[in-house]
């Protein structure tokens, strides 16, 4: 084996996370998987990772191997690409990650029109409950809420987007006043436990061009990790939700929910797509960014106070 096949063979191993999952990838048996990572750190002279059949903890010299070897493989890729034929044929390996809910629902439907178009393409799109890391598992591209948090990646905005304040008229019915923020405190709120974030201080910014932010913090008695469960409690009369647009542009439409305190609006939270600097030139990631910017438009419409 060469050292390249060595560099794509330990990519594979440790994205899978353990020695059973790089078996199930690479069509191989568990044992052929551990010999050859045996061989590869007998050449290296080095111990690449502490390993059970479950689990793979790379070392310090691991992480290198990982990094450097992503990188180099990377700029490989590029250089290949550069040298081919500018309409050929998409090939090799494409890793995406998204959260479930916007994954699901909009990821998914637009990865497989993109496979469609890319028959020598694999693309693996893994689907998380919370945002990975920018520098977890060597993803491609990471679909997120906010923009990289330094210079090394690259932001192309795939949607634009804002939470809404919002309940079902069935609520609101027998609901006490809501004229204020402060009348929050008096409501049942539907509380989504997203990420790390203090999930009951809800966050607002003024709608009277001033942009002032104010953040309430609330309560109720019916919380979950799963949005779609807070959206249908909502729907289904148990209280107020701060939702973000796209996951609930229909329901307002419909009348099934009905936006709430018109002069607050809820921060916005554009998705956007994340690739590393050094991956600006790779064709892959260019045409898929380029492909999710174009097949999004129209998929969500227009938030309230965005022109179309």
């Amino acid at each position: 084996m060469s050292a390249v096949d060595d560099l794509a063979f330990f990519q594979r191993v440790a994205q899978a996370g353990s020695l059973t999952g790089a078996a199930r990838e690479l069509g191989l048996s568990l044992s052929a998987v551990s010999k050859r990572l045996q061989q590869l750190e007998a050449r290296l002279g080095v111990s690449l990772a502490a390993r059970t059949t479950r689990r793979l903890a790379l070392t310090a010299e691991g992480e290198r191997y990982l990094t450097r070897g992503a990188m180099i493989l990377g700029d490989l890729s590029d250089l290949e690409s550069s040298l081919r034929d500018q309409d050929a044929l998409l090939s090799g390996r494409l890793r995406i990650n998204a959260t479930f809910g916007f994954g699901r629902r909009h990821v998914a439907p637009l990865i497989s029109r993109f496979a469609a178009l890319h028959p020598q393409l694999e693309l693996l799109l893994e689907l998380t409950s919370f945002p990975l890391g920018l520098d977890e598992q060597g993803f491609d591209i990471n679909i997120r809420v906010g923009e990289p948090p330094d210079s090394r990646w690259i932001a192309r905005r795939l949607l634009s987007n804002r939470r809404i304040l919002c309940a079902a008229p069935a609520y609101l019915a027998n609901a006490p006043k809501l004229e204020t923020l402060e009348d929050l405190a008096h409501h049942r709120c539907l509380i989504v436990r997203e990420n790390d974030t203090d999930y009951s201080l809800w966050r607002f910014e003024a709608t009277d061009g001033t942009r002032s932010q104010r953040a309430i913090r609330v309560n109720g008695r019916l919380a979950s990790n799963d949005a779609e469960a807070m959206t249908r409690m909502a729907l289904d009369g148990h209280g107020i939700l701060l939702r973000s647009w796209w996951d609930v542009h229909e329901y307002l439409t419909s009348g099934d929910l009905v936006p709430l305190l018109p002069q607050w609006q809820g921060v916005r939270a554009d998705f956007y797509l994340l690739y590393s600097e050094r991956m600006r030139e790779n064709a892959r990631v260019r045409k898929f960014v380029d492909f999710m910017i174009t097949e999004m438009t129209g998929r969500v419409p227009a938030l309230p106070d965005t022109p179309p």
